[in-house]
């Protein structure tokens, strides 16, 4: 089955065309720039379906919807559910859980059958867990790496940024301490929740770590460690096979 999967964002709208177990082609635009879909698309050929999760707004579900309809099909639209594909929900409202982390989610069951922190390392972060036995236990959602930077620069006097930092253990210029800081929150963000869910009688989680910031934050994580390009897509497709 050739499908379309599409991840549409705060800051960027990424897609693919999964055909026979494997990715055919991937790409993204802008997210303020949806109506770039329709060109991108022009030349992939027609799916069988086509999937989204959309946390951008209303104007862009109807770009992406405008955009599909070149392949004379309509666009499902996922939304948080109580169950599916292998993956049950315990928040108190399942249909108010992000498209995004929902997939997330499911796309992390598919590679991990055992305890596992799911991240989605964005505009925002997400910081998901999820249970042994396929239920999300709930999670957490952070100030990505560059919002944390642009709230120093716009409520701060002193701590504009000025060029780029690094990170480092100890640092000793004020951009790398700028730089140090948000990786050593959003590392600890996730070390947190791996606790959580050891004390909660959970087995060492493994973090499945998704997301534009993915490389940044890996090196400073502990404990077992996947990094999967694109985890939204890849929980789309298992939800758009599920339905056959």
């Amino acid at each position: 089955m050739r499908i379309l999967a599409i991840d549409a964002g705060n800051s960027r709208i990424k897609w693919g065309v999964h055909d026979d177990g494997s990715w055919a082609v991937q790409g993204w635009v802008p997210t303020e720039r949806a109506e770039r879909l329709a060109r991108a698309w022009a030349a992939i050929g027609a799916p069988d379906r086509v999937i989204a999760a959309n946390v951008a707004g209303e104007r862009v579900a109807r770009r992406i919807a405008a955009s599909a309809r070149g392949f004379t099909l309509r666009v499902r639209f996922v939304k948080g559910a109580a169950r599916q594909c292998g993956v049950n929900s315990s928040y108190d409202t399942p249909a108010q859980l992000g498209a995004d982390r929902w997939a997330a989610l499911i796309g992390a069951r598919h590679f991990h059958r055992g305890a596992c922190v799911v991240v989605n390392a964005g505009t925002t972060m997400t910081v998901d867990a999820l249970a042994a036995d396929g239920v999300f236990l709930g999670g957490m959602i952070v100030p990505g790496m560059e919002l944390m930077r642009g709230a120093l620069a716009r409520n701060t006097s002193g701590l504009r940024r000025r060029g780029a930092g690094c990170f480092a253990f100890f640092p000793a210029r004020t951009a790398d301490a700028i730089e140090s800081g948000a990786i050593n929150a959003l590392a600890g963000a996730v070390e947190r929740m791996q606790r959580f869910m050891r004390e909660a009688g959970q087995q060492e989680p493994r973090t499945i770590l998704s997301g534009g910031a993915a490389t940044i934050i890996a090196p400073q994580l502990t404990g077992p460690l996947e990094v999967v390009d694109n985890l939204v897509l890849e929980g789309l497709v298992r939800i758009a096979l599920e339905a056959k």
